[in-house]
């Protein structure tokens, strides 16, 4: 079985012979999506570097290994919606990497696009968040404007994604705290799900799979993942969930990637690595639909992260064995 095949069976619950540590895949991106600016900029800069980006956020690089932070937010102000220059999927300066990036691809495995801060976190770059935050109660109208133009961006990147044959897709939005929703439930259904079916009807109706992140606590949106056709989860953070209950929720319908704790991870030892691996793998993986991998993207020791990765492989082969209680 190849690792693609293996992909397949752990995604569809199916028989896989091993757990793997994320779906192979090479990711085709647009300029912009990882923060980028036409004049360069973007987070492999120097530490205190400072840029703006395709949409007019401003960014400062502070720390080593992690991604910038946003410290301008163009539409802070709603009457600037009036002058604000949304930009093109179309222009050449931010699709013509998508198309050099399939030429890349060899077919071994997924051909995924991505859609970076899909929808809510793209909102609070622009708007910032508290004032955004604000706006769904006091300026709806506003809010429902920006989330609209912010999609329709994404499904012109979609189309070219499409023409390129992408067999999946990553997208992303912070919907959770360590503790709970980071936005009230009612405001996801009433402003953000709309939006997402537009974007996900697409790529559903095409047979694409569909990856959505969200860091902290998630189990209370799984139901809505579910309805609108997510076919993974991720970083599905140690801390900030209750994993037998999104277990539950997701078996048979959401295969997970993640879990497995990054301050452990980070701090080690090697053994508690090794020990948090095994629990994982049997907690979230002896009936298939788990990738097991840190739960979130940090600049790890080598040895931790080299441990993690050898003990996925030593004991990730069907049929699982029970972990340390």
């Amino acid at each position: 079985m190849t690792a693609r095949q293996n992909a397949i069976e752990i995604i569809r619950f199916g028989r896989p012979q091993r757990v793997m540590g994320g779906p192979p895949q090479h990711v085709m991106a647009f300029h912009g999506c990882n923060h980028e600016g036409y004049d360069g900029g973007g987070h492999e800069c120097p530490v205190g570097t400072r840029w703006t980006d395709i949409w007019g956020v401003g960014w400062e690089k502070r720390q080593e290994g992690i991604m910038g932070f946003p410290v301008h937010h163009p539409l802070e102000d709603p009457a600037a919606l009036r002058t604000y220059a949304w930009p093109d999927p179309d222009d050449p300066r931010i699709c013509s990497t998508i198309e050099r990036a399939r030429a890349a691809w060899t077919g071994e495995v997924f051909l995924a696009g991505s859609h970076r801060d899909t929808l809510w976190e793209k909102a609070y770059m622009l708007v910032g968040m508290e004032r955004m935050m604000e706006c769904f109660v006091a300026e709806p109208d506003f809010a429902r404007e920006v989330l609209r133009r912010i999609m329709d961006f994404h499904l012109g990147i979609a189309r070219h994604y499409l023409r390129c044959g992408v067999e999946m897709v990553n997208l992303s939005d912070d919907m959770g705290t360590q503790a709970g929703p980071l936005l009230g439930p009612r405001t996801v259904q009433e402003f953000l799900v709309p939006e997402y079916r537009r974007l996900f009807a697409l790529y559903k109706s095409a047979g694409v799979m569909v990856n959505f992140h969200s860091c902290g606590r998630i189990d209370w949106m799984i139901p809505t993942l579910v309805e609108l056709g997510v076919d993974m989860l991720n970083p599905v953070q140690a801390s900030a969930n209750d994993l037998d209950r999104v277990r539950r929720l997701t078996q048979g319908r959401i295969a997970l990637i993640g879990a497995v704790s990054s301050a452990t991870v980070m701090a080690g030892p090697v053994d508690a690595i090794r020990r948090e691996v095994r629990t994982r793998l049997w907690q979230l993986g002896r009936e298939g639909g788990y990738f097991c991998c840190a739960d979130q993207h940090m600049p790890y020791p080598a040895e931790n992260i080299s441990a993690l990765r050898r003990a996925v492989e030593q004991f990730g082969r069907y049929p699982l064995q029970a972990g340390p209680a």
